[in-house]
């Protein structure tokens, strides 16, 4: 009572301690971040699923693993949710030095050994620089199951820029011979950073391999 009655004999006291001010409510939209949608990303959005995977990978060494644990991902949710593959949406991106393997054996055959130097990659079977894709059949069975690959544009712009002042092509020759032979399910992304952080703001929960 006599604390009520100093303050209202001090009003600066009162505003000092916060007794009686009225605060607006907070609105929870304020302060939100929603990304902007762009027409090069509905991609994503047309991928059937209840629930969305994207990995990251850049090193070939490390390649595999996106492959393995993308069946894991499938074996998972069938086991123990009884989901279907129709069900996950998985996206691997294919940067830096794995961006090869998103391209068909008729580049391997013809490119092998620039990708390889390049990749710091060569074929764990024979330990010389691949005339084939190595993971083209593994990759086949988890695009028919629904798995897609985002390839990094940049990548492959380099790539055909080191390839074209090998051969003597130009680099939009060997550009246009790149972005024709790749595997099914394949979408080139600006560049393999952008399609990662693209799919997070398209929903899609990330792995990073290397």
């Amino acid at each position: 009572m006599l604390r009520r009655a100093f303050l209202s004999r001090f009003p600066a006291a009162a505003a000092l301690f916060g007794i009686g001010e009225q605060k607006p409510p907070i609105d929870p939209a304020q302060g939100h971040f929603e990304p902007v949608r762009h027409p090069q990303d509905d991609w994503f959005d047309s991928l059937p699923g209840k629930h969305r995977v994207v990995f990251d990978t850049w090193t070939a060494a490390k390649f595999p693993e996106s492959m393995q644990f993308a069946n894991n991902i499938y074996r998972g949710n069938k086991d123990g949710y009884q989901l279907s593959e129709k069900e996950v949406a998985i996206v691997i991106v294919v940067r830096h030095r794995t961006a090869p393997f998103a391209f068909n054996d008729a580049m391997w055959a013809k490119y092998g050994k620039p990708f390889s130097d390049r990749m710091e990659f060569v074929d764990p079977k024979t330990n010389k620089p691949p005339t084939t894709n190595v993971h083209a059949a593994q990759l086949a069975g988890l695009l028919k199951q629904g798995v897609h690959l985002a390839v990094c544009n940049l990548t492959t712009r380099s790539y055909s820029q080191r390839l074209a002042a090998l051969t003597g092509a130009t680099s939009d020759e060997v550009y246009k011979e790149l972005t024709t032979n790749t595997l099914g399910n394949a979408h080139f992304v600006p560049a393999g950073v952008v399609g990662a952080t693209r799919a997070q703001e398209h929903g899609f929960a990330l792995i990073s391999i290397g």
